[in-house]
């Protein structure tokens, strides 16, 4: 089965996508239980929805809802390690205890993402319990460390969890949530990013203080608890539908969804959507069988034989794109604000602990404010054009921060205004990502890719976003000392190319359920339209369309 996009807005920017065929527009919408069902006269394209998208969208998933942001914890234990290790770094007692350059501080920040690199590319091994207990066990090493030695160790073995749960959580949002809403949904994950770095941030600028080594230990020490609680309310989640199904449970799959789509289960069986939903599930799934390898007694083959379809020709395509989002969302120079902020803000002309401090840390509180937007309209607006407009704009800010600082660097204090429009552009920047790579980059890789590979996808996609993040952390304190006009020069050049790169190539895969994007990015006949026969969704869907009256 193919689908059509039923935003006018998200049509237009199909159309220009390369991996996205072009598609006819979808007829009127049948009106089923509630939602509705567009289907074009062909019979080949449709798309369905369980309601409106945005806010009434919402509105009216509650439960899945509840389900999507409790998941999203994962992403506050990476915000707020990344909130609290900028005032760590300039905390009296840390630096007066262990003085450092800036390679070392470099380094020190930046082991976490290397952990969390190999813990999203291991998250299909280690089992729930263990994640929760290797990022306790990190955050503790922190807590107590007696040398700096000590704190990278346990930064490491932290992010091993962190990584694991920035690859899952998204994932599980990801297949729990019905079309319309999944983009509000996944872009969780980035509010709960951001809402983590404000918390840590101002733990830390309150605790910093307090007497002794207590004024980093607390803030260090905190970051357990959103780790115990997400370990302890994992186990009253349900399952993935998806997972169910591929697993061969296809009544409890029914049941999880019922509950997820807020249907008596006696109405599910019989609800047209929900069986929709459920056909195009077995679908996939089926094909994911055939496709398998069936080497039996030879797993390491397997798996190995598992990655490399990720570079197939057929599917390389959604493999850059997913490795590509989080190589501009990291590129775009946030962390190294946010790890930075304030030595950036030093080098802006702010003098004065509490006054650089103050204005690095709004910055976290513009970025929180900033996925708002994107929560209630990604699903109206559409992926593309939120990452174009978002591109310019903080490529515009970048680049005009650099000039500034070419212009007037070392002589700030006779140039106030100089340094507050650089202030402002920062603002500017921060803002921008917020409503577009900072929420999308986290949407894409968990969309793209069909279900025979989407977990080794969004596995491949975090790495990335978690090795580029290493390498942010790790050069930036460098780039600084050396030229801050290069190192925002770099970033604004990133920015661009990010521009180019989503006008060009990004598919746009709002509005429509995930087995369906398979169909349209393969732009040919494919073994799962061929099981969609089989199991009848075709006829289904034919039948539906032919009833013009409420169901």
């Amino acid at each position: 089965m193919r689908f059509n996009d039923h935003t006018e807005s998200v049509s237009a920017e199909a159309e220009a996508s390369p991996l996205l065929p072009s598609s006819p527009s979808p007829a009127k919408p049948v009106n089923l239980r509630g939602g509705t069902l567009s289907v074009h006269p062909d019979g080949e394209h449709y798309s369905y929805a369980y309601g409106p998208t945005g806010l009434e969208g919402l509105r009216a998933n509650t439960y899945t809802l509840r389900c999507a942001m409790f998941a999203s914890l994962g992403g506050l234990t990476f915000g707020y390690d990344q909130g609290v290790i900028a005032n760590v770094l300039v905390m009296e007692d840390f630096v007066t205890r262990w003085p450092v350059g800036a390679w070392e501080r470099g380094l020190m920040t930046a082991v976490l993402e290397l952990g969390c690199m190999f813990g999203a590319l291991s998250a299909g091994i280690l089992a729930d319990k263990i994640r929760d207990a290797v990022f306790c066990l990190g955050s503790a090493l922190q807590t107590w460390a007696q040398s700096l030695t000590q704190i990278t160790q346990g930064r490491a073995i932290g992010g091993l969890g962190v990584g694991a749960l920035s690859m899952l959580s998204p994932l599980y949002m990801a297949e729990i949530s019905p079309p319309e809403v999944r983009g509000s949904l996944l872009a969780l994950e980035q509010l709960s990013i951001v809402l983590g770095c404000v918390v840590g941030f101002w733990t830390g600028f309150l605790t910093r203080n307090v007497t002794g080594s207590l004024s980093w230990r607390i803030p260090l020490g905190l970051q357990i608890i959103p780790g115990i609680i997400l370990g302890l309310g994992t186990f009253a989640l349900p399952a993935s539908p998806r997972l169910l199904v591929l697993q061969g449970q296809r009544e409890a799959a029914l049941a999880s969804l019922a509950k997820l789509r807020l249907r008596p289960l006696s109405e599910a069986r019989t609800d047209p959507l929900v069986q929709i939903e459920m056909l195009e599930m077995e679908a996939e799934a089926i094909t994911l069988q055939r496709a398998s390898p069936t080497g039996e007694g030879r797993p390491l083959r397997n798996e190995a034989l598992a990655w490399a379809r990720l570079f197939d020709r057929r599917y390389i395509d959604r493999t850059l794109v997913g490795v590509m989002i989080m190589f501009f969302q990291q590129w775009s120079g946030i962390n190294a604000l946010i790890y930075y902020g304030p030595l950036l803000m030093r080098n802006l002309g702010f003098s004065g602990g509490t006054v650089y401090l103050l204005v690095a840390g709004g910055t976290n509180i513009v970025q929180f404010l900033a996925v708002f937007p994107a929560i209630l309209y990604m699903d109206k607006w559409g992926r593309k054009p939120l990452l174009r407009i978002g591109s310019v704009t903080m490529a515009a800010s970048h680049l005009l921060i650099a000039l500034l600082i070419f212009e007037f660097g070392g002589e700030w204090g006779n140039h106030a205004n100089a340094t507050w429009i650089a202030v402002s552009c920062v603002y500017f920047f921060t803002a921008a990502y917020g409503m577009s790579f900072g929420p999308v980059g986290w949407v894409l890789p968990n969309e793209v890719f069909p279900l025979t590979l989407r977990g080794k996808g969004a596995a491949l996609s975090t790495a990335s976003n978690w090795l580029n993040n290493f390498f942010i952390g790790l050069i930036t304190p460098a780039l600084m000392e050396n030229s801050p006009a290069l190192t925002f020069g770099v970033f604004g050049s990133a920015c661009f190319l990010a521009y180019l790169w989503a006008t060009h190539i990004v598919p746009e895969t709002a509005n429509v359920s995930l087995e369906t994007i398979d169909d349209h990015l393969t732009h040919q006949l494919t073994v799962t339209d061929q099981v969609e026969r089989d199991l009848g969704l075709y006829d289904l869907v034919r039948e539906l369309s032919g009833d013009n009256g409420e169901r």
